[in-house]
């Protein structure tokens, strides 16, 4: 039990707060406060909806992440190099962005956007990085659960606060204030040590591409490698797929707005946080492979929940159950399978193999987001539902080959005997 609880109050899951937060900050920008400009502004939807497309290096990351691995300022390491980089390019660039026009320099606007874009996904790579190479395995998981829930909460600054701000102040004043929150990354970068590794850096940019991709497919052998890219790919599938358009599905329901942005919203985002709290809590217990099964289930399970909401229809409560569940399960998934790219990792290219993975683990999202309405059209909501439960089973089944219950290698502390 003492092991337990060292593992939960140490030093590295404070660290871990404060990487969730620099991490999700500017990613929150873009899509919570440069919205509500733009659309202030008067700007059309149609070329609101167009800014979706500044997300993309979040997804392209990978391309970029061996550049991370293999170069560096001495004074400050690796990781640390490239978190000061990028935090330092991400405040003077959102605190210049209302300087522009919308009216009349949305292009600038764009490009600009583009660039915290780049500067953020940058700063998640190291970030990524750092955070495997300090935590220990046993610590993954609840690691994992901290970051991501610090990234969840960050969005109550642009998201939150800043819009209050909007109401008493000149946008000239908001963004530059939200900018300033960066200097918490700044202060985190400043304070840390550079995690203690014995896998040793790339020495050559040809090193850095292709020894990644080489150590992963011999360091698990190709057919290993290829199942736990297909179980990235797929264990949250039906899950994005159920929620891409969840705010449709409401209205159809005959919810107002005012009961999807109190009821559906607050309940979502608090029922996610529980839900990688408890997350991380319980792989520290059972371990990563354990928890994929058990959360995986949840996953599905929960999915059956919008089905029966679909079939009751405008039900005020049955809206905050079925939500709150579904978001419990996405917050539980979401840690695990964090957890699991973690690990899957190599310290000496964690850079590279990590952000393949996430940008891999991203593509779902990306598909939903695609080909959801169309599914919705043929099938009607509560066939969807049941559809997307179906495709939640796929990843399952492959728990069996990359993830088995009774693993040997597991590292559940379950199994100690302190």
């Amino acid at each position: 039990m003492n092991k337990f609880w060292r593992a939960v109050f140490n030093r590295r899951m404070l660290i871990c707060i404060f990487t969730g937060f620099a991490s999700g900050m500017p990613l929150y920008v873009l899509i919570q406060l440069v919205p509500w400009w733009l659309r202030d502004e008067n700007l059309s939807l149609a070329a609101i909806g167009g800014f979706a497309l500044i997300g993309l290096p979040y997804t392209w990351k990978f391309i970029w992440a061996p550049l991370v691995d293999r170069y560096w300022i001495k004074i400050f390491g690796r990781r640390r190099t490239w978190m000061l980089i990028t935090q330092i390019g991400l405040i003077p660039a959102i605190a210049f962005l209302p300087q522009l026009s919308p009216s009349t320099q949305i292009w600038s606007i764009a490009a600009l956007c583009g660039l915290i874009s780049f500067l953020s996904a940058t700063q998640d790579i190291s970030l990524d990085a750092y955070r495997r190479e300090l935590l220990p395995d046993e610590e993954l998981g609840f690691g994992t659960s901290v970051h991501v829930n610090a990234y969840r909460i960050s969005g109550l600054i642009p998201g939150g606060l800043s819009l209050i701000l909007w109401d008493h102040m000149p946008s000239q004043v908001v963004f530059p204030i939200t900018a300033a929150f960066m200097f918490i990354g700044i202060a985190l970068t400043l304070t840390i040590k550079e995690p203690e590794t014995e896998a040793m850096a790339p020495r050559t940019l040809h090193e850095a591409v292709i020894d990644p991709f080489k150590e992963f497919f011999l360091r698990r052998g190709y057919r290993q490698a290829l199942y736990i890219l297909a179980f990235i790919f797929l264990y949250k599938l039906g899950d994005n797929l159920a929620v891409a358009l969840s705010t449709p599905f409401y209205y159809d329901l005959g919810f107002s707005g005012t009961e999807v942005g109190t009821v559906a919203k607050l309940v979502g985002l608090w029922s996610a946080i529980i839900g990688g709290v408890i997350g991380g809590l319980v792989m520290i217990a059972i371990g990563i492979n354990r928890a994929l099964w058990i959360f995986g289930f949840v996953q599905i399970v929960s999915i059956l929940g919008f089905a029966l909401l679909a079939r009751i229809g405008d039900n005020i409560w049955m809206l905050g159950v079925a939500h709150g569940f579904e978001y419990l399960g996405v917050g539980l998934g979401t840690a695990a399978i964090g957890a699991f790219m973690a690990r899957e990792s190599s310290k000496a290219y964690t850079a590279t193999q990590f952000a393949l993975f996430t940008a891999l683990a991203a593509v779902p999202r990306t598909l939903a987001n695609s080909t959801t309405g169309l599914l919705v059209e043929a099938m009607g909501w509560e066939t969807f539902f049941y559809f997307c439960t179906l495709m939640a089973i796929p990843g399952m089944l492959l728990l069996a080959k990359i993830a088995p219950w009774n693993a040997p290698t597991e590292s559940g502390l379950t199994k100690s005997t302190d």
